[in-house]
């Protein structure tokens, strides 16, 4: 049985999200995207997890997971922690995500937390004080059944890894508690090929969840396994990812990682995007501001990589990259994600195919049936791998041409500008 997981959202208890990040939305929306396995997001908030607890109940065929409704997808129960504190001296913020295998448990983790000084009514995803390996063990402590996976290892502010507040290694970060980690997603600026080029992180699952604050975007990165009917369970789930097992951990759905927010090294506010190359040129100060540039996930890969580009490990799990299909309809139609329009192309879409992902692996004969031809088109070009992208920077989105004519005109824009901030005669470094 193929089960589709995304392991990894916000609630509406989060910062900048939707208020329709709420349990009936998401159980609709994952019937929309195909999604058979979600996470619930933001376990730790005192009002969520009284929601969830009222209106989840525990299934009765797949063990550890938790039901809205019938017929749709089951709840994961998981939630993310961020964690502030000092060492080495360097400010650290590390994001882990925590998966839990009932409302007991986390009621019991809930309790600790708050034991140890954190404000888990001010955020769904709580800032703590604690160390990472202090999270891992209070969450360990309370039950083995437990997961703990670093959220979007890259991200230059708030990862495992980032460039302003990260460590070299998982060992650097975790100490002690390094062994209870088996995984890390990769987040949407970057995917297995980039991850494999650390012969370091041979040993981890890599896996990939939306990190959504909008129920509509639930599903842009997703995990997918291979299991009886008989063993859908979040056990089996987390034992899939912790031992990285091929036969039911399948593959990923991934964002090219170029359309992620921190891909490139860059600076928004002065409109200052750059290769890695290009940044190390200019010593990596911002050629207009002449403050240090946001160092990007390329950049951090490949200053701690080992590895060539394309070098792939023989124990790696597949991966697919996917543009969301709103996106392309947007991009075909020239409008908002948002706008009607959109949505009435989109759901007539979904009216044919069953679900967002049958749509997007669909053949083009038959999305000409039941799509504007365009929209097979551009469809087909992202099967096809026969894409552009502006790559994203410093918290901007990247800009993905699945028309064949966006690129262009972006990529003419930019030189302009470019061309206009050199006759400045800024200076060399």
């Amino acid at each position: 049985m193929r089960i589709v997981a995304d392991l990894h959202i916000h609630s509406k208890y989060s910062r900048a999200t939707s208020p329709d990040m709420d349990l009936a939305s998401l159980f609709e929306w994952a019937k929309y995207k195909g999604i058979d396995v979600l996470g619930t997001g933001d376990f730790t908030h005192p009002q969520w997890f009284s929601e969830m607890k009222s209106k989840l109940k525990p299934s009765e065929t797949s063990p550890g997971l938790y039901e809205y409704g019938s017929g749709g997808a089951k709840f994961l129960l998981s939630s993310e922690i961020s964690s502030i504190y000092s060492q080495g001296g360097k400010c650290r913020r590390i994001h882990n995500i925590v998966f839990a295998p009932s409302l007991e448990v986390v009621a019991q983790i809930i309790d600790e937390l708050t034991r140890k000084g954190a404000n888990l009514k001010a955020d769904g995803r709580p800032i703590v004080g604690l160390h990472a390996p202090e999270i891992v063990e209070l969450v360990m402590g309370i039950s083995r059944d437990c997961e703990v996976v670093p959220a979007h290892a890259w991200t230059p502010h708030f990862s495992v890894f980032g460039s302003e507040s990260g460590f070299d290694s998982v060992e650097e970060c975790f100490g002690d508690t390094a062994k209870y980690i088996h995984a890390l997603e990769t987040g949407l600026s970057s995917d297995p090929p980039m991850n494999w080029r650390l012969s370091a992180l041979d040993k981890y699952t890599l896996i990939s969840n939306s990190d959504c604050h909008s129920a509509a975007k639930i599903g842009r990165e997703a995990n997918v396994f291979e299991l009886p009917p008989e063993k859908v369970s979040y056990f089996e789930i987390i034992d899939a990812i912790r031992k990285k097992d091929k036969k039911r951990f399948k593959m990923t759905y991934e964002f090219f990682p170029e359309e992620g927010k921190y891909h490139v090294d860059g600076h928004r506010n002065c409109n200052v995007r750059m290769t890695p190359e290009e940044a190390m040129k200019h010593k990596n100060i911002c050629p207009v501001c002449r403050k240090p540039l946001t160092i990007g996930v390329l950049h951090r890969v490949a200053e701690l990589a080992d590895r060539p580009e394309g070098f792939v490990p023989e124990n790696s799990i597949p991966f697919e990259h996917l543009v969301p299909l709103r996106e392309i309809i947007a991009k075909v139609m020239g409008k908002g994600e948002a706008t009607k329009g959109v949505a009435e192309e989109y759901f007539k879409i979904i009216k044919a195919f069953g679900n967002e992902f049958n749509a997007l692996h669909a053949e083009r004969s038959e999305l000409v049936k039941n799509a504007n031809e365009k929209i097979a088109d551009a469809i087909a070009r992202v099967n096809a791998g026969r894409i552009k992208v502006i790559p994203g920077y410093d918290g901007e989105y990247g800009i993905v041409d699945v028309t064949g004519e966006e690129y262009e005109k972006m990529k003419g824009r930019e030189e302009k500008v470019n061309a206009q901030r050199n006759q400045k005669k800024l200076g060399d470094f």
